[in-house]
């Protein structure tokens, strides 16, 4: 019994480092970026970003596809650098942000894509719809800490939606054909985070 006992006390102590390969990373929104762009009457780009965020990053070193993240995003902090622009988009015509107030992004699935960037698949909420969408993403770059004593990593990542698959369908004709605001969106992400004290 005591030998059974034993073993059962190994098995445990071996289990222990399994549960903390993964370390707790907060997005530093002061040095991050949520950015998207969009064709305005089909001949060029229109650009904004979300200035208020947050998100969480769990990084496994030893399998880096047994990480995870996590992202909240308040629609209400869209900025087009157009006032007009902005509250438009903020209406029930796109976000409706007095029903909407945030969208969320929730990974499912990384796999590595070449040497050692990613493919992260997750749940994207937008306008209360959730779809699938994947993410590619840039290697993460190696620790670096700051005069502060705060150590960070950083990465960037990109994808591509059609707003349409999530209830933002407002358009509006044009007299030369086409119309006002293009369906697909690209989406840009430059994060920078900072490791979680005492992870």
């Amino acid at each position: 019994m005591l030998h059974f006992f034993r073993a059962v006390a190994v098995c445990m102590m071996l289990a222990v480092p399994t549960l903390s390969l993964a370390t707790s990373w907060n997005i530093d929104p002061d040095h991050s970026n949520v950015a998207f762009r969009v064709k305005h009457l089909m001949v060029s780009n229109v650009r904004g970003n979300f200035e208020k965020f947050a998100g969480n990053v769990e990084i496994n070193d030893k399998d880096i596809t047994k990480s995870k993240v996590k992202v909240t995003i308040d629609t209400n902090s869209i900025s087009t650098n157009v006032q007009k622009r902005d509250e438009h988009l903020r209406s029930a015509d796109f976000f409706d942000v007095a029903n909407y107030p945030t969208m969320t992004f929730i990974s499912k699935k990384m796999v590595k894509s070449g040497s050692s960037a990613l493919k992260v698949t997750g749940d994207l909420t937008i306008h209360g719809i959730t779809k699938e969408v994947v993410l590619n993403v840039e290697p993460l770059s190696k620790e670096s800490k700051d005069p502060w004593g705060n150590i960070r990593r950083g990465t960037s990542a990109e994808t591509r939606i059609n707003r349409k698959d999530f209830g933002l369908v407002w358009n509006k004709a044009v007299e030369t054909g086409g119309v006002l605001v293009g369906d697909e969106i690209t989406i840009s992400l430059d994060i920078e985070m900072i490791k979680a004290q005492g992870k």
